[in-house]
């Protein structure tokens, strides 16, 4: 006869993240790419853990910065694009964005 087991893990695999009229801020987006970046366990020595803190603290502006880099830039494509297809006043209201 056999036995099978499944080891499932304590913390939860898929987390979801909503807004409402809104799409997510980049520093929203950050905490949770950093969430699943650097796992911070309860148990580890206090050391560790304090050290993995101060690294995730010290890495979230990077991260910000760069992630509000992606959006305008994004932008700036979008803006881009809609002119050279004739869509100026859209491509304004995106820049003003």
């Amino acid at each position: 006869m056999f036995e099978v087991g499944i080891n499932l893990p304590n913390t939860p695999i898929v987390s979801v993240s909503t807004t409402q009229n809104r799409g997510h801020k980049p520093e929203e987006i950050v905490e949770r790419c950093l969430d699943r970046i650097i796992g911070i366990s309860d148990q580890a020595p206090p050391a560790i853990r304090d050290q993995a803190h101060a690294f995730k603290n010290a890495i979230r502006p990077l991260l910000i910065h760069y992630m509000k880099e992606a959006v305008n830039s994004d932008r700036t494509t979008m803006y881009n694009v809609l002119r050279e297809n004739g869509h100026a006043e859209v491509a304004e209201l995106i820049r003003r964005m």
